[in-house]
């Protein structure tokens, strides 16, 4: 069987496989901030509220004072969101509340149903303020569709890296966010996720690859499903076929080494059993059958999935470069 089993251009969603729905990817080279932290330039052609013109350096998304994404709900599923650079204000119909990035995840477990708000505060005035993160989805099986919501932080400083050098010196990294890699073990996931099993074999790799260097990725079995998002560098080649910068690999399950070539390589991989279940979704919601969608638009128009404890739809915490996970009963600071 070939390495590769198919390949294309990436562009703002990446294509995922079973059991990940989709991954975004955001690189937005924001200018200095304001008081209110948002951007320190004119809005006044901006299509506020639906601003993702890709032709943009920096897009507001579904904000109008600052950028990132307000109140809005979701059920079914699972997000994972991995900030490179750059900070992320969280807020939920829970009370709980955060502030994460600079290499910082947040994995989150919507379930029966949540209301939270991801919006991007641009603390610094006096310089520009890029913001570079992943979110991926990872699905729920049935069986987990209504768990209860839950969400952790992996700080930075506590994510397992695995580090390899090359016969130069130079060290090439992964970052173990989920999963396995080189018997090194990723922080515990939330307790319903797909990943919270070892026999599905959830793996989320951020690899940082020295020119010249090679890494394997030995078989985990049979019928995982690998995906590989070459984001920044020149050329990869996987088992001798090249992959060129910004594309995609779907992989077969075999034994991978893949070798940078040209300069350094970032990429990231997601890799898992599928869960095999039909998927139907819509929007923020995703369950197994159109009827199940439909409930689901029910239940939160009737319910507000619990509603909305803070006094804006856009909430944001202070102007402080301060990170802190406050889950309702308890606080966490970095």
């Amino acid at each position: 069987m070939a390495s590769i089993i198919s390949k294309e251009s990436m562009g703002f969603h990446w294509k995922t496989q079973d059991p990940f729905l989709f991954c975004a990817h955001h690189l937005d080279l924001y200018p200095k901030g304001t008081d209110t932290l948002g951007p320190a330039m004119p809005l006044s052609r901006r299509n506020l509220g639906q601003d993702f013109d890709l032709n943009n350096r920096w897009k507001m998304y579904h904000g109008h004072v600052v950028p990132g994404f307000p109140q809005h709900p979701h059920r079914g599923f699972e997000t994972v969101t991995i900030v490179l650079e750059g900070f992320v204000d969280h807020s939920d119909s829970m009370g709980a509340s955060g502030r994460y990035g600079e290499g910082d995840v947040q994995w989150m477990t919507a379930g029966k149903g949540m209301q939270h708000a991801e919006m991007f505060p641009l603390l610094n005035k006096d310089e520009d303020n890029p913001l570079h993160l992943f979110q991926v989805w990872l699905n729920l099986p049935r069986a987990s569709k209504f768990v209860e919501p839950h969400y952790k932080m992996f700080w930075n400083a506590d994510i397992p890296v695995v580090e390899i050098p090359n016969d130069a010196g130079a060290i090439s990294t992964v970052r173990v966010i989920a999963g396995n890699y080189a018997d090194t073990q990723a922080l515990g996931p939330t307790p319903d996720s797909w990943a919270a099993q070892a026999e599905h074999h959830v793996d989320i790799f951020l690899v940082s690859l020295m020119q010249d260097s090679t890494i394997e990725f030995p078989a985990k079995s049979a019928t995982q499903k690998r995906a590989l998002y070459f984001y920044d560098g020149q050329t990869l080649e996987i088992d001798g076929e090249t992959l060129e910068e910004n594309h995609q690999a779907f992989l077969s399950p075999e034994a991978n080494s893949i070798k940078s070539i040209g300069g350094k390589a970032s990429f990231l991989i997601l890799q898992a059993e599928p869960i095999n279940e039909p998927v139907a979704q819509y929007g923020p919601f995703v369950m197994n059958t159109q009827e199940e969608i439909r409930q689901a638009y029910g239940d939160y128009q009737r319910t507000g999935f619990g509603g909305w404890p803070w006094d804006r739809i856009d909430p944001t915490h202070g102007s402080e470069r301060k990170r802190f996970a406050n889950f309702g009963n308890a606080t966490d600071t970095v």
